[in-house]
């Protein structure tokens, strides 16, 4: 049972002979020729793929890419303690590297659209889940390269392992002088390539191909040395990889904390930033038509703590003139097609809100208590007292005999709960 199970998953099945196998990998470590063409080509079309945030063009330049060559020769080059191949693989890499630099960055120098989409975002900031697809996506394209038939996965491990656009988003970053960018970008590039190369290393060891040296030491120092490598790149990958987790878990509790306080009170949110990078941390709102005290603010602040958000600010945006900005930033940085003519309409349905009296029923009622009352009308205006600032104020129009105003005035501060009534009665035409 145990030796069916163990040759049901025996890599040697189906393995081409070692000889040919390592005869076609060298032939594809050279950059010379068609190879560098392809590779300029590719890096191009993945440039633009990035420029235009086309997911389908960069997949295509993966598929095209040839970098993949140079980096299984190292692995077969390690695994085999073969120097002069491990030589040739890494002088191939570089030349293949530097190509890809110049040609990226020459491109996005020169196109005139730099805006920086999700795509090119998206190879900026690595961690230990890219490790883990450069790994196992090695895994699999050296054991189809060691089989008698190849199968489908080389076009896969190409696409998962994606060794094109960060080296692509790099060459962004040196053209737009955003060396953030560069170094995100070129330590992506750099894990896939490692991980691809140790994943290749393991798979020639257990697939037994023959060594080129004898004496054990070499051997030890060269497992040392990849222990310590290994080492280098995952630390910085395991430290991204918690930022990130930190920075999900916050976003999370501040969406959690601003639906419980604000929008489950009714208060609809125009406006929403949250910043995990700031010092401190910032949640800033804006809303449609609520208005906050300062001792409101400061209580929201303190119970941020409470909520999971210590060391954060909140800062809700009240005046229009900020609001308006902030929203069309917000609209210019994901494509929205609203317009200032929306936010235009937004705030003057505010404003129509303020002289609005939106009561159904209150005239029907009038009419019922005051049968002798005649033409009512009724808003609110704007009245001037003493002072230069003016005053909302509910004005009712009306005409007929025998209406006690001061009854009126009283009944309407009751029924529709405002302070300042004006009863003014017209003559009748």
């Amino acid at each position: 049972m145990i030796n069916n199970i163990f040759n049901f998953i025996n890599l040697h099945n189906g393995e081409e002979q070692k000889d040919k196998v390592l005869a076609n990998v060298t032939a594809n470590i050279s950059f010379r020729g068609s190879n560098l063409w392809i590779l300029a080509c590719a890096i191009i079309i993945a440039s633009i793929g990035l420029n235009v945030n086309s997911t389908a063009v960069i997949i295509g330049a993966m598929l095209i890419s040839p970098l993949m060559g140079p980096i299984v020769g190292a692995g077969f080059a390690l695994g085999t303690y073969n120097f002069s191949l491990l030589k040739k693989s890494f002088k191939n890499l570089l030349i293949a590297t530097f190509v890809s630099l110049t040609v990226s960055a020459i491109y996005f120098y020169i196109s005139p659209f730099k805006d920086v989409q999700s795509e090119i975002l998206a190879r900026t900031a690595p961690n230990i889940y890219d490790v883990l697809i450069a790994f196992f996506g090695g895994l699999v394209g050296v054991i189809a390269i060691t089989r008698v038939e190849k199968g489908n996965p080389i076009p896969g491990v190409a696409i998962a392992t994606a060794l094109m656009p960060p080296l692509c988003t790099a060459g962004f970053g040196l053209a737009t002088f955003n060396f953030s960018y560069f170094f995100g970008a070129f330590y992506l590039y750099t894990i896939n390539c490692f991980f691809i190369c140790i994943a290749t290393f393991f798979v020639v060891k257990f697939l037994q191909y023959p060594s080129s040296i004898i004496d054990n030491k070499y051997e030890k120092r060269i497992r040392y040395g990849i222990t310590i490598l290994i080492i280098v790149m995952i630390v910085p990958s395991f430290y991204l990889a918690y930022n990130l987790y930190n920075e999900k878990k916050f976003t999370k509790t501040a969406e959690q904390f601003v639906q419980k306080e604000f929008e489950n009170n009714g208060y609809t949110v125009i406006y929403k930033k949250i910043n995990y990078n700031s010092n401190p941390r910032t949640i800033d709102l804006a809303f449609l038509n609520k208005k906050f005290t300062d001792k409101e603010i400061n209580s929201f602040n303190k119970m941020l703590a409470d909520n999971g958000l210590a060391g954060t600010r909140l800062t809700i945006r009240q005046n229009d003139t900020d609001i308006k900005s902030e929203i069309l930033s917000e609209i210019n940085k994901f494509d929205s097609n609203i317009s200032e003519k929306d936010i235009t309409i937004s705030k003057l349905r505010q404003e129509l809100d303020t002289y609005r009296t939106s009561d159904s029923t209150l005239l029907k009622e009038i009419e019922i208590l005051y049968p002798k009352i005649n033409n009512v009308s009724y808003g609110k205006i704007e009245k001037f007292p003493q002072t230069d600032s003016a005053q909302l104020t509910f004005t009712l129009l009306y005409s007929g005999e025998g209406i006690d105003q001061d009854q009126l005035a009283r009944w309407l501060q009751k029924r529709i709960n405002e302070k300042n009534i004006n009863i003014i009665k017209t003559e009748t035409k």
